[in-house]
């Protein structure tokens, strides 16, 4: 069982100074991760030049992709800026690999929608010419995996150093990327499925965190993202409750289900939002190192 581990998921920005600002925050705050996905929209990051950015004005943070979207991309010119990346972080670069999921996205790029299959079927062969065209740039970074699925799931328990669970899942009959959550048994399938094919391999295991809320009332914290997601996430507050992508509660409360969440999944490296890098920082601060 690994010690906790935390990251930060940093999206937008309004130029370089607010940049530098958030990343030296984060650090200072005691996240060991900065991570960027990979997303197109007005004010999206580029991942690289982000992660490189935060790199250069922060000393202790590893840096990385959560995850970037393999299919958007040529697999050679994709390498080009792995590596690029790993050298320029001298090394703090964590590379984050996923197969897409928002067809809206592959649309305004002009790409091509495939079916999941097909989709994990580039990621696997991209990751083999990835590796290949590294091997003379210093090797690959350190990898994470992240997915919900058979495929992914089973490409990183061959493959990872990081397994990301996204406790998501395609809600059926609305638009791809219309997700619901995993509730706490069907993540208790997940990661037996892994535990199935990763056998006795090292591996971290990271969840990323839907919402965090400070409160005296857990339920009420519940029951209003319930609200919100026309209650669609969950069969009712207290499947909520159970969740492992959510915390609601006093700081103590959340650090007693982040060790009950690595008791029972082995989850010890969390992920959260930048909306909530200042409100989770207390748990940060009392489970860093533990």
């Amino acid at each position: 069982m690994g010690k906790f581990e935390f990251g930060v998921s940093l999206r937008l920005t309004a130029n370089g100074t607010e940049w530098t600002e958030k990343s030296r925050r984060a650090e200072e705050l005691g996240y060991d991760h900065l991570t960027v996905p990979d997303h197109l929209g007005p004010g999206r990051l580029s991942p690289f030049p982000a992660l490189t950015a935060a790199a250069a004005v922060t000393e202790r943070v590893r840096v990385g992709t959560l995850v970037s979207n393999v299919p958007f991309y040529n697999i050679a010119l994709f390498a080009r800026d792995v590596a690029t990346t790993n050298k320029l972080t001298e090394g703090r670069f964590e590379l984050g690999l996923g197969s897409g999921h928002m067809k809206h996205e592959f649309d305004d790029a002009g790409l091509p929608w495939r079916k999941a299959a097909d989709r994990i079927a580039y990621l696997a062969e991209g990751l083999d010419e990835l590796r290949t065209r590294l091997e003379d740039e210093g090797g690959m970074p350190k990898l994470l995996i992240a997915g919900n699925s058979d495929g992914v799931l089973k490409l990183a328990a061959e493959q990872a150093d990081i397994v990301g669970f996204s406790g998501l899942r395609q809600d059926r009959g609305r638009p791809p990327g219309t997700f619901v959550l995993d509730n706490d048994v069907a993540m208790d399938q997940r990661v037996a499925y892994f535990r199935s094919l990763a056998g006795n391999r090292e591996i971290d295991y990271n969840v990323l965190i839907q919402r965090v809320v400070v409160t005296d009332d857990r339920r009420e914290a519940a029951a209003e993202w319930h609200a919100e997601t026309e209650e669609r996430s969950a069969a009712d507050v207290d499947e909520l409750l159970r969740a492992p992508q959510l915390l609601f509660g006093t700081v103590d409360e959340m650090v007693q289900q982040l060790l009950a969440h690595r008791e029972r999944y082995g989850f010890s490296y969390f992920t959260v939002f930048e909306g909530m890098m200042e409100t989770f920082a207390p748990v940060v601060a009392e489970l860093r190192g533990r």
